[in-house]
C-alpha cells in the first residue's frame, strides 16, 4: 500500500530528526513525506533539509501561520498546506506529529491491518512517554481511540468523512464520523510509539475551555458533556478542568458557535457514546 505522510512542525529541532530517522528505517517505506515547517525559528528546517538530501521521498514546505497557537486549528491548517503539495495516488494518508519515534514495522503493520480488513477506515498504535527512564502508556483516552499524534486514514474513509476539521476535537470527530459511515477504527496495542514531548504542554491555560467548546460542537448535549468532562478531570486529577469544560460548553452555546457535525450525525454520535457508557457500566 502507498503511504503518504504529512508532518506539521514548529520549532522541533530537538525531536524532528528522530521522527524522520524512524520513518526512513521502516520495513515498508512511505512513498511520500512532506514536513510542514510552520515558522520555526530554530534549526528545524536545516534538519529537514539534511534528510531531504538523503531521501527522495522526503520534502518540505515553509509556511507562516497567521492563526493563534490554539489547539486543533493551527496544526490542521498546517496539515492541509502539506496535503496541497501531494497528489492523490495514495492508499493511506497519515498525519503524524514531529516528536515521535516509530517502531521499524509500524507502517508494515498498518498496511497489514488495512489489507486484511477492507472496512478499516483508520488505524494506529499507542503513544508511550518516558517516565523516569521507563516508557509508559500515555493513557489520556480509551484504548479504542487513536491519538491525534499518529492518525492513519484509508483514502476512501478520509474523503467520506470530509477530511479533518480545523478545530479542537478534530481527532475525535474523525473517528465518530468514520463509524457513522460504517468504517471501523482499529487500534494496535502491539505498536508502541515513543512520544518525546508530553501532550498539551502549550494548551494548559485554555485546554478546558476549548474542550468544552469541542463537546458542544460535536452535539454531545449537556449531560454527555458533564460525563465526558468529569472523566477527563479525573484522569488529569484536576477538578478545575471539569468546571472549565462546562464553562466552555455554556459559552459556546450562548454564542451559537457553529457545529462540526449535522443533526443526523450528532444523533448518531450521542447514541454511540451512550452505548459505550452502558457497555462499561453493565
Amino acid at each position: 500500500m502507498n503511504f503518504y505522510i504529512v508532518i506539521p512542525a514548529h520549532n522541533e529541532e530537538a525531536f524532528i530528526s528522530k521522527t524522520l530517522q524512524s520513518l526512513t528505517e521502516q520495513t515498508l517505506l512511505p512513498k511520500q513525506i512532506v514536513v510542514v515547517n510552520d515558522h520555526s525559528t530554530d534549526n528545524t528546517q536545516q534538519i529537514i533539509d539534511s534528510f531531504s538530501k538523503q531521501f527522495s521521498f522526503i520534502d518540505s514546505i515553509e509556511i507562516r501561520s497567521e492563526e493563534k497557537h490554539a489547539p486543533g486549528s493551527k496544526i490542521i491548517h498546517a496539515f492541509y498546506k502539506g496535503l496541497e503539495t501531494l497528489d492523490t495516488n495514495y492508499d493511506v494518508l497519515c498525519k503524524f506529529d514531529s516528536d515521535l519515534i516509530f517502531p521499524s514495522n509500524y507502517l508494515e503493520q498498518l498496511s497489514k491491518t488495512f489489507r486484511e480488513n477492507p472496512r478499516c477506515g483508520m488505524a494506529g498504535g499507542f503513544c508511550y512517554i518516558d517516565k523516569n527512564g521507563n516508557w509508559e502508556l500515555e493513557n489520556l483516552t480509551n484504548k479504542d481511540h487513536i491519538r491525534g499524534a499518529l492518525k492513519a486514514y484509508r483514502k476512501e474513509c478520509f474523503e467520506q468523512i470530509g477530511g479533518l476539521k480545523k478545530a479542537m476535537g478534530w481527532d475525535t470527530v474523525d473517528e465518530l464520523l468514520a463509524q457513522y459511515y460504517q468504517w471501523s477504527v482499529n487500534t494496535l496495542e502491539n505498536l508502541h510509539v515513543k512520544h518525546l514531548k508530553p501532550t498539551g504542554l502549550n494548551y494548559k491555560k485554555q485546554a478546558g475551555l476549548k474542550q468544552g467548546e469541542a463537546f458542544y460542537r460535536l452535539r454531545y448535549g449537556k449531560t454527555l458533556t458533564r460525563i465526558a468532562a468529569l472523566k477527563l478531570a479525573l484522569k488529569k486529577k484536576k477538578w478545575a478542568y471539569y468546571f472549565e469544560c462546562m464553562k466552555g460548553f455554556a459559552k459556546s452555546k450562548k454564542n451559537k458557535i457553529p457545529f462540526l457535525v449535522n443533526e443526523t450525525e450528532g444523533s448518531f454520535i450521542r447514541a454511540l457514546r451512550w452505548r459505550g457508557i452502558k457497555k462499561k457500566l453493565f
